[in-house]
Parts: structure tokens; C-alpha cells; sequence
């Protein structure tokens, strides 16, 4: 599985509030279609859910096209699911961020979860995609498949649903399985500028499996 070599460490900012600092603020439900841009669109969007492109911000909607080095952010309570190319589907929780780094339709690319919650879901029986996800923690290498990643129980955490994926954090490497899950340190003390801490992956009891789908209001 090819990655790339480096990945986002937090700074307390979130890329939105970066951003913003610089960018205008720009309140409209949707920006213009360029169809030879478009990688995917909004399929929904509830509550308060913003784009950044081109350090221009406004509000979205469902159906708003969606390009390469788009900001979309999820404010509190509010949630959003975005397609892109005819399989992938992005879920995101309240008070999440993902960029849209460079996403090439049924090849994969490079998205790069900036802060909350999300689930990758590509369905079983798809052709594979060579994807990373870049996370604050590290990166996370996807041939296709269904997973969590985000806040779990004090901990960053990836859950997968099915499919296999590579989780790279620091020096260590993990693969973690259909029904498995790793926890990284979030504990500022206990990381390095490299990445968390990693656990031994682990079977995910259905209690735990829950609360990270309904972060992203999947239940």
C-alpha cells in the first residue's frame, strides 16, 4: 500500500478557525457548480455546516458540489454525509472538520481529518481505492472499507466495520480488521511530536460500537 510520508500534528487550532482569520466570510446556501472540479457533493446536511474555498466560508447545503482543497466543518449539533465519486461516503459528527486534500474518483488520494468524528464507508464488493487519511494522531492507509475514526472513550480510536486498514501512529504500525478497533493516547503528556501511543488492536463490544456511530448520528 503506497502513503505519503507526512501527516497533521494539532496546534489547538482547528483549521477552520486558521482559516478564518484570513479568510471572508460569506454567507450563501451553496457556492457555483464547476463540473470539471466537481470530486462529489453534500448528500446532507443538518444544522450548522460550513465550506471554506479559496479562504471564502459559507454555509452548505444538500446537493453542493464539493473540489479538491475544500474545508468542510461541522459547528455543534450539527451534522453532515458527503459522496465522493460514485462509491465513498464521508459521515461527520458535530464539531468536526476534513479536508478534501486531493481526492481523485475511484483511485483514492489524500483526505486529512482535522478534528471530530467521522466514518469512511465504502461498501463491501466496491473495486479497492488506495486512500490515506491523514489524523492528528498520524495516518491511516484504506483499501476500501467501512470505519470510525475519532474520539472513543478518552482516547483517539478507529474502529472498522469491515475491510482492513494500516494505522500508523509514531513509530508503530497496526492492522486492524472487520470488528476490531486501536485506541492512541490523547493525552498531551503521554504523545510525542511523532503520534500517540498505540494499543494492541482489539475486538470492540457493541456498547462501545454505538456510542461511536451515534458521535456521527448514525443512531
Amino acid at each position: 500500500m503506497s502513503g505519503i510520508k507526512s501527516f497533521y500534528i494539532g496546534t489547538g487550532l482547528t483549521r477552520r478557525q486558521t482559516l478564518g482569520l484570513a479568510g471572508a466570510l460569506a454567507i450563501s446556501p451553496a457556492f457555483p457548480s464547476f463540473a470539471s472540479n466537481e470530486i462529489g457533493k453534500v448528500l446532507d446536511a443538518k444544522g450548522e455546516v460550513m465550506r471554506t474555498q479559496n479562504d471564502v466560508e459559507a454555509a452548505i447545503r444538500t446537493g453542493t458540489p464539493l473540489a479538491n482543497n475544500d474545508l468542510v466543518a461541522t459547528g455543534a449539533k450539527s451534522f453532515a454525509s458527503m459522496t465522493l465519486g460514485s462509491d465513498t461516503k464521508i459521515i461527520m459528527g458535530e464539531n468536526t472538520e476534513v479536508l478534501l486534500d486531493s481526492f481523485l474518483a475511484e483511485q483514492g488520494g489524500v483526505l486529512e481529518l482535522v478534528s471530530g468524528d467521522m466514518v469512511f464507508d465504502r461498501p463491501e464488493g466496491t473495486p479497492k481505492i488506495d486512500l490515506t487519511i491523514r489524523t492528528t494522531f498520524g495516518q491511516i492507509g484504506v483499501r476500501g472499507t467501512k470505519f470510525f475514526t475519532g474520539k472513543s472513550r478518552g482516547n483517539l480510536a478507529v474502529f472498522v466495520e469491515h475491510g482492513l486498514v494500516e494505522v500508523r501512529s509514531g513509530q508503530s504500525m497496526r492492522r486492524v480488521g472487520a470488528g476490531e478497533g486501536v485506541d492512541i493516547a490523547s493525552d498531551a503528556k503521554t504523545r510525542s511530536l511523532f503520534g500517540g501511543d498505540m494499543s494492541e488492536t482489539k475486538k470492540w463490544g457493541k456498547g462501545r460500537i454505538e456510542e461511536a456511530y451515534k458521535a456521527v448520528g448514525l443512531m
